[in-house]
């Protein structure tokens, strides 16, 4: 039997470098889909993968995703995503908000729509998309993102619908308080001190590889089995507002 093959879109850090990294050790030859090729390239070395160099917003470049893949794929990752301010609606930038939907939405859509015929002639495909807690629930400040979540879970659901009777399983893993190298600092625009209130008091957040050993879980199954969605929190979240802290030493 050949070495079935998996993509995972915005792999160059965070959850996509740790799935890579994971699906790898599971045994499925990663393509390690994201823009900065140092990076992928760094990473398809490490693990024995491919790189290539993918903006998920771009058709042309997602076309070209497609053509290294080639005819068959048995694992696609949607991961590529990310949240970009933190403003009241009534002060939101409309920028942040396109690219919000832009990457978490369209940029899926795009993808999807370009490696489904391969995941569909695997005869056994997974599709799993990474959406977030965020797109269960709203919060202050969260409009964009939780919006762009909120669409991520509901082009899932939709999915699952229209491909009930194709050889495609459909998932969708919503994660808590994960804390990245680079998540939180892009969201804040770079500002550390922003970005570390995030995690403020919270010794143990979930980490990438935590979400990545969940990923390779969801998609190992066996193929009768098809994990509609996972919510995944650190234990000291008990939802979005109520995370246990320790007081901060004064």
């Amino acid at each position: 039997m050949s070495q079935p093959s998996a993509v995972v879109t915005g792999a160059s850090s965070g959850i996509g470098a740790a799935t890579a990294r994971h699906l790898a050790a599971a045994g499925f030859h990663v393509f390690c889909a994201a823009r900065r090729a140092d990076r992928i390239e760094a990473l398809a070395a490490e693990i024995g993968g491919t790189p290539v160099v993918c903006d998920v917003t771009d058709p042309a470049s997602v076309e070209q995703l497609a053509a290294a893949v080639g005819d068959t794929l048995h694992v696609l990752v949607n991961n590529a995503g990310g949240a970009f301010g933190s403003t009241p609606v009534a002060q939101a930038d409309s920028d942040d908000w396109r690219r919000m939907y832009e990457v978490n939405v369209i940029g899926l859509v795009q993808v999807t729509r370009a490696l489904l015929p391969a995941l569909v002639a695997s005869g056994d495909g997974v599709l799993l998309n990474v959406g977030s807690t965020a797109g269960r629930i709203a919060y202050e400040g969260g409009g964009g993102y939780t919006a762009a979540k909120h669409g991520t879970q509901v082009v899932t659901e939709t999915l699952r619908l229209e491909l009930w009777d194709q050889p495609v399983r459909v998932c969708e893993i919503a994660p808590g308080m994960v804390k990245t190298d680079e998540f939180a600092m892009v969201r804040f625009d770079g500002d550390r001190g922003k970005a570390e209130a995030v995690y403020a008091g919270v010794p143990d957040p979930l980490t990438a590889d935590d979400i990545a050993d969940a990923i390779t879980w969801m998609v190992t199954r066996p193929s009768h089995v098809n994990v509609d969605e996972l919510v995944i929190r650190p234990r000291r979240q008990a939802a979005q507002h109520k995370v246990h802290r320790e007081p901060t030493p004064e």
